[in-house]
Order: structure tokens, then sequence, then C-alpha cells
């Protein structure tokens, strides 16, 4: 006999939790929502990466009660200054500034380190009523009206299946959904720095032709880096001692506030841009990293996972609401027109920045830099940018402008 639930969500990740915690809000206790995922079984607060929560993220966490419980620590970016050069300039020159405001006192976004952010997700789903299953899902089948799903030692029966299961999102290559992207062979090595000097909330990102090394703000005097190297130097840059890294990074960072020393491990992260040739298919949505996965340049793969979870969350309940059946195809499908076009369009924007910054060209360099010239001269486009980053131009769904479902 399976269990009958509503929702099942495979993936205990932002994405996974935020929707979970949104559904169960949104439609009440009446409504079964179980979060299956091996993780769960381990100690929250292990992931010490940080991310970007853009200001439409961080009013659906807002909305969801989930941002209190982190929001002390949260580090607002006020302002980000942009350059471009080589990696023995001795001087950075500055292109293009962006104030960091997307309404009067609200920043554009807050650094916030991932392992209190996820614990805080899980807190909330449990109090909320959300099923935590330390387990994987293993199979599925689709029988009329309900998905039969095999997970762990327990048989569920569910109305929709939802994969929040990452890049390698395994329930997408068990519905034989395809892919389509490519590798840019680069790799993001990615650590926490302290340094002596207070950073006052300003964010960089300098573009150097391997690729960009953003500075991002965290809480106190520490940063989070993300700097982009070929793939064999970035191998070669990680495998050094401890005092020939630092010799790396400090030629990258600089002497601007004060000297530095890495904090806890050096990680990498192969960069590529993926995206699943349907968001949907029968009783399945795809949410998050199993959707899309872009680069890092402009901060936005989280953010993208977050607006995927607004939409579908706002498309569940109001289907629900209506005595629909909310797995239907018809349903599934204005979910997936709501955010094909803002990932796509996310996708070539992200590579085409990556392509432009990423080389050698004095030619580009001279174009792209009189370009980011121009663009700092222009507001009205620079606010333009800031709303877009944020996730607050378009058809916006209700958690991200902070409005319950």
């Amino acid at each position: 006999m399976a269990d009958q639930v509503d929702v099942v969500i495979a993936g205990a990740g932002f994405a996974g939790l935020a929707l979970a915690i949104a559904l169960r809000q949104g439609l009440g206790a009446e409504f079964n929502v179980v979060v299956a995922d091996p993780t769960l079984g381990r100690p929250a607060g292990e992931d010490a990466r940080a991310s970007a929560i853009a200001a439409g993220a961080r009013r659906l966490l807002e909305t969801i009660d989930v941002w209190s419980a982190v929001a002390t620590e949260a580090q607002p970016i006020l302002d980000m200054v942009v350059t471009d050069s080589r990696l023995g300039d001795a001087v950075k020159p500055v292109f293009l500034t962006f104030a960091g405001e997307v309404e009067p006192g609200e920043p554009f976004a807050h650094m916030v380190e991932n392992g209190p952010l996820i614990a805080a997700l899980a807190a909330k789903a449990r109090e909320v009523g959300v099923t935590l299953r330390a387990s994987a899902i293993e199979s599925f089948d689709i029988e009329g009206e309900r998905v039969f799903i095999r997970c762990g030692d327990v048989a569920l029966t569910a109305g929709l299946l939802i994969a929040a299961d990452g890049a390698r999102s395994r329930l997408r290559e068990l519905a034989g959904i395809a892919t389509f992207g490519w590798s840019y062979g680069q790799v993001a090595i990615v650590c926490t720095v302290a340094h002596e000097r207070d950073h006052g909330g300003r964010a960089e990102e300098h573009f150097l032709p391997a690729g960009p090394f953003a500075i991002l703000p965290l809480a106190g005097r520490r940063s989070s880096i993300v700097w982009t190297e070929e793939a064999g130097e970035a191998e070669r840059i990680v495998a050094l001692p401890d005092d020939l890294f630092h010799a790396e990074l400090e030629q990258r960072f600089g002497l601007h506030l004060g000297d530095i020393a890495v904090e806890g491990p050096r990680r990498v992260h192969p960069l590529g841009l993926t995206v699943a040739r349907s968001f949907v298919a029968e009783r399945l949505a795809l949410v998050g990293d199993a959707a899309h996965v872009i680069h890092p340049i402009a901060g936005q793969g989280l953010n993208l996972g977050l607006r995927d979870v607004a939409a579908l969350a706002e498309t569940i309940v109001d289907a629900a609401r209506l005595g629909l059946d909310f797995g239907a195809a018809h349903v599934l499908e204005r979910y997936q027109r709501w955010r094909r076009f803002d990932t796509m369009a996310m996708g070539i924007a992200t590579d085409g920045l990556n392509r432009l910054f990423s080389n050698r060209s004095d030619a580009l360099r001279l174009m792209r830099d009189v370009g980011l010239g121009l663009v700092d001269r222009l507001p009205g486009l620079k606010r333009l940018f800031i709303r877009e980053a944020a996730g607050l131009v378009g058809d916006v769904p209700k958690l991200l402008r902070g409005e319950a479902l």
C-alpha cells in the first residue's frame, strides 16, 4: 500500500525546501507535501559556501517567514564596481559602478552563507508540517492522475512529482527529458577570505582574461571569492601549498583591504551552461538546477531557482483553489511558459558576457570598455539592469513581490 500525499519534491536544497514551505502555507495543513533527499540525514549547516540573494528572492524568503532566521548575518551589497584589466596591471580601472538599492532602503542583494540558510529552511519546513524523508527517490510510474513513487523503503502516491534534485537530476533522466548546453572549459575556485579592513558592503567584479574574479562581501571583515580560471590552470592553482596559493590570490585580490587570509577549504566547480529541453513532463515539473545551470558571472543561478519556486507555487496554489487537477498538463504548461523565456534570456546573457570578457583580444577589450563606460553614464539603464538582476522585471510572481499566495 502506498501512502497518499499531494506533492512529492525530490531535493532538499534551497528550491525544494522553499517550494514545500510555500505550498503548505498557501494551501494549509490538509495539503500534504513530502521532501525526499538523503542529505536530510546529515548535520544541518555543513555547506560553507555563500550565495547572493537578490531582492526578489529575499522578498520570497521574507514572505515564507525564513529570512528573519538569517537576517542578522546577511550582508547587504550596498554598491558594486566592475573593472577590466590584465593580471599584471598595477591599476584596475573602474568602468562601471552600481548603487545597491532597488527601492529606497532596499539593497538589490544580500550575501548569505548557505549552511545557516538551508538549516533555516529545513526548520521552517518541519514547523509548517512538511514531511522530510532522508532517502532518495529511486523510481516513479504514472498511472492515470497519480504518480507512484518508490522512496527508500516507502511507497508514495501523489498528484505531482517535482524534481529539485540538482544539475545531475535523476528524475529528469528517468523522465527522459534531454538537455542542451556546453562546458566553458573553466572552473570556479570558491573560498572565503578574511581581510584587515572593512569592505563597506562593496562587491567587486574584476574581469580578467581567464574569466571574472568576484569579491563578494560577507558579514564581518570577510568576503566570498568566486575566481574563474581555465580548467588546467585552476587545477594547478588549487594544488599549490598555502603560501603560493596566497600569492596567486593576493595578485588578483589586491591590497585595498589590507592583509588577507583564506578561511576554510578551497572548492572547485566546473562551469557550463545546461538547460532542460522541457521544464515539465507528465505529472512532473523541474525547478532550480534540475531545469537550468548557468555561468555564475552575474550571480543569478540560485535566484533563477527561487524564481521557479515562486512561479510554480503560484501555479499550483491557483489551480488547487479552483478545484482543478494541479498536476494536469495544462496547469504545468502555465508554469513552463512563465519560466522558459526568462531562463533562456538569462542563459544567453551570461553566456555572452562570459565569452565577451573571458578572452585576450585587445579589440574586444576596447569595445567592451567603451560599452561599460557608456552604460555607467546612463542611470536609467543601470536601474533597469539592477531591477532585472533582482527579479523584479516582467510578469513577477506574487512571492517575489513580497505578497503571500
